[in-house]
């Protein structure tokens, strides 16, 4: 089954937060009380104005997003918990760094 969110509403799989830093330490449940994570599924059209100008989304599908813990409803599709909320739940987009190896090939 397939959904697409209307107006300003994002899609959202959650993803699990790391339990280990990169130093190898473990975080334990109690201390991972921070915004959720998730990757955004699919975005609808954006939302209208008072004039009924369309303002599109500056989020789209792909994009891994930070979301407050309880922003938006769950939704079960083919048995696969997703979230939906308004994009302006949406705290932040993740961006990666570049690796070393593809940030050398590009000097």
């Amino acid at each position: 089954m397939k959904l697409r969110p209307l107006q300003d509403r994002v899609l959202i799989r959650p993803v699990e937060p790391e339990a280990r830093t990169s130093g190898g330490i473990i975080i334990p449940d109690t201390a991972q009380e921070k915004p959720m994570e998730g990757e955004v599924v699919a975005a609808g059209p954006g939302a209208r104005d008072a004039n009924g100008a369309l303002h599109a989304l500056e989020v789209r599908a792909g994009d891994r997003v930070l979301f407050g813990k309880w922003s938006g409803s769950e939704v079960k599709l083919d048995d696969a918990t997703l979230m939906i909320m308004k994009e302006s739940d949406i705290m932040g987009v993740v961006e990666r760094a570049a690796t070393k190896s593809k940030a050398a090939k590009a000097a």
